[in-house]
């Protein structure tokens, strides 16, 4: 009886550890991957409206650095890092670095109080139906790009971002 109950043991783990196996490598196969920008690449162009109504495209930022944040006003990391973002973009926005911060799904009254508790200055541009973040790959949020005066994406990031790290970021971007 004991022999059975493990065999029947080792024969269960081994079809986990196989169907395991098998959906890796499926994931890494055949996964597209066609909707994941990363570093290297060039900046899908894209056109949203900002709380302003005013259209925000981002080639329309060429020959400028461009922070560019996809977040929400409900992220914990995204709360903590938008002061560091507000504090460094008056400080850069002169030297030709721009924020771009693409909220992600929320309607305009959230993301306006939001704005407004954070004293923010710098475009926040309204993704509400996500076909820019989708277009970007954007999986957990925060996620920063850091785009070049040329489009071309240097740096990409989900972690949430120190006052340290932006400032060190947008020196990378500074044209």
């Amino acid at each position: 009886m004991k022999k059975k109950r493990r065999l029947v043991f080792r024969s269960i783990l081994l079809a986990v550890i196989a169907l395991a196996v098998g959906y890796t490598f499926y994931n890494n196969v055949f996964q597209d991957k066609s909707g994941s920008v990363q570093k290297g690449d060039k900046a899908p162009d894209f056109e949203l409206t900002d709380l302003q109504g005013n259209k925000v495209q981002l080639s329309d930022y060429k020959g400028k650095g461009v922070f560019l944040n996809f977040w929400g006003t409900w992220c914990k990391p995204c709360q903590r890092e938008m002061p560091y973002m507000q504090k460094e973009y008056k400080e850069y926005q002169k030297h030709g670095v721009e924020i771009l911060a693409v909220n992600v799904g929320e309607s305009n009254v959230s993301v306006k109080n939001f704005a407004d508790r954070f004293h923010l200055s710098f475009p926040i541009p309204l993704d509400g139906s996500r076909e820019v973040t989708k277009a970007y790959g954007i999986g957990p949020i925060p996620t920063t790009f850091l785009v070049d005066k040329n489009g071309n994406i240097i740096e990409k990031t989900s972690e949430s971002l120190s006052n340290e790290t932006i400032k060190k970021y947008m020196e990378k971007i500074k044209p």
